[in-house]
């Protein structure tokens, strides 16, 4: 069953056409991922998925409600965590949610028992009653967490969940997320954590210059780099490696090859011939990282 449906969307910013016809589909119980480089359109693409602006043409439905035409019904199926904070600082932690709970329209008692439920399962209950102004990026960002879920939505949206949180609090967000996903709940997360990307997620959609260059699973994307095997290299000096499917990333290159043997034996023999000493030199598997970037790319 099919939870999130883009069909041929498109919108424009006075010159700037932000999607160009953006097509996919989302089934229902998955961890769908959504990546692109700043401004590919993936904030434009959520507005419109979540109901806050229309897109010029194309359609869009989520949970079976058209975005357009069922605008309302669409949302009260959804729990959004933007990337920036919604919770008002100067309200306590139990303050936020119950406002949240009651724009969702539902019952005093059922808010307060899920309240309840959410802050101890999250870790935070023992300071709803404290000011979020007071409040570390980890805890509000466990307190939005709270919010999106008040209303036990059959769709999650998520930007950015672990952006600047340190390790303990991303590692809880991302077992939560699990957690929510074996509920059979469907996730939509956009992230620049490929590491991250690639442990939560079923599928990814790649999204540049407004238009979807590819929707796979992270195994899938991995393996149209174009070798089984990544060889990193670092050299003494500066210097330029022309070899095939050799990449430079900061003080390093990356090779990526079917033969890593014969790959090194050339790479030792181009050292040599130029006088350089090899720092270090390691090979490892392909990264989705490397496939998006490999991905790119091809389509510039």
């Amino acid at each position: 069953m099919i939870a999130i449906e883009a069909e041929g969307l498109k919108k424009r910013f006075g010159n700037v056409e932000a999607l160009k016809g953006v097509s996919f589909k989302v089934k229902r119980g998955e961890i769908f991922g959504f990546l692109g480089p700043n401004g590919a359109g993936k904030t434009t693409t959520v507005r419109i998925l979540t109901g806050i602006i229309k897109p010029d043409s194309g359609r869009a439905r989520v949970n079976g409600y058209d975005v357009v035409e069922e605008t309302l019904k669409a949302k009260e199926s959804i729990g959004v965590l933007p990337e920036v904070s919604n919770a008002y600082p100067d309200l306590t932690a139990w303050q936020n949610i119950m406002l949240i709970a009651s724009l969702y329209g539902m019952r005093k008692r059922e808010a307060e028992e899920r309240a309840n439920e959410l802050l101890k399962e999250f870790g935070i209950h023992e300071r709803k009653d404290a000011k979020v102004r007071g409040f570390s990026k980890g805890m509000k960002q466990r307190l939005m967490l709270c919010m999106a879920l008040i209303s036990d939505p059959e769709i999650l949206f998520l930007d950015e969940p672990t952006s600047g949180l340190d390790v303990q609090s991303a590692r809880m967000i991302r077992e939560k997320i699990l957690e929510i996903a074996k509920e059979r709940k469907t996730v939509f997360l956009t992230s620049h954590n490929m590491d991250e990307v690639n442990m939560l997620c079923d599928r990814v959609a790649i999204i540049n210059k407004g238009k979807i260059v590819t929707t796979d699973t992270p195994e899938r994307l991995k393996s149209k780099v174009g070798g089984s095997v990544a060889i990193e290299v670092s050299f003494g000096d500066k210097v330029e490696l022309n070899m095939k499917n050799a990449e430079r990333f900061g003080d390093k290159y990356v090779i990526y090859t079917t033969d890593p043997y014969k790959t090194i034996c050339e790479v030792v023999d181009f050292a040599r011939k130029n006088g350089v000493e090899i720092v270090s030199i390691n090979t490892r598997t392909p990264t989705l990282e490397d496939a998006f970037l490999k991905l790119l790319e091809v389509e510039r």
